[in-house]
């Protein structure tokens, strides 16, 4: 991974990182940690500048977000309650009401859920989707969206290019960091699936 990272930003440059970080937003187990500490890095070695990485991977970042809140719009509210209400739908046992709830929470705290989203792995991929879904404003989104992609890059950028030879003890902080917020965030979904389904159950009891 490491190889395949370093190989097309040294023959495509700037290109190279957009692009990275492009498929990184798409594809979430690509780690932009990787791409851009290594960006950073090579500030160091090659012509690139730290502002033009930073510029590079933001627009990589937004562009990446930008086609999955169009796919989010596709699969907007109303489809999604015809699915939930279909056949098959009901399988997964969730209410109409339910995706009103959730809709009527990003509208209210959207915002802010999309900024800070933009620092935890995969999560900052991922909340795109329900920001289209939410028919959240496109100028609205891209405020966030590019201002929260631009604080983090700038400072995975600025931890590769002053990381100098410890470049591999930091990546390993980093990676090490990452797991355990990805885990907590699995633990902090299955405490809200449990309350969920338990205050469900007990409506059902009175």
């Amino acid at each position: 991974m490491e190889n395949f990272i370093i190989g097309i930003m040294n023959k495509f440059g700037y290109i190279g990182i957009c692009l990275l970080i492009f498929i990184e937003n798409l594809f979430p187990p690509i780690p932009s940690e990787l791409i851009l500490t290594f960006g950073g890095f090579m500030t160091i070695n090659t012509t690139m500048t730290i502002i033009g990485v930073i510029i590079a991977s933001t627009i990589g970042s937004v562009v990446g977000a930008i086609v999955l809140y169009y796919i989010g719009k596709i699969l907007n509210k109303e489809r999604l309650i015809k699915i939930v209400t279909s056949k098959y739908g009901k399988l997964l046992r969730v209410k109409p009401k339910d995706i009103e709830s959730a809709d009527k929470w990003f509208d209210e705290k959207g915002n802010k859920t999309v900024f800070f989203c933009r620092f935890i792995p995969v999560v900052r991929s991922l909340i795109s989707i329900p920001a289209g879904m939410s028919e959240m404003p496109i100028v609205k989104f891209l405020v966030y969206t590019t201002t929260g992609s631009a604080i983090w890059n700038t400072a995975l950028v600025l931890v590769g290019a002053f990381a100098g030879d410890k470049k591999d003890y930091i990546l390993n902080i980093i990676d090490n960091l990452s797991h355990v917020i990805l885990i907590l965030l699995v633990i902090l979904f299955v405490v809200i699936v449990y309350k969920f389904y338990k205050s469900k159950f007990r409506k059902k009891t009175k």
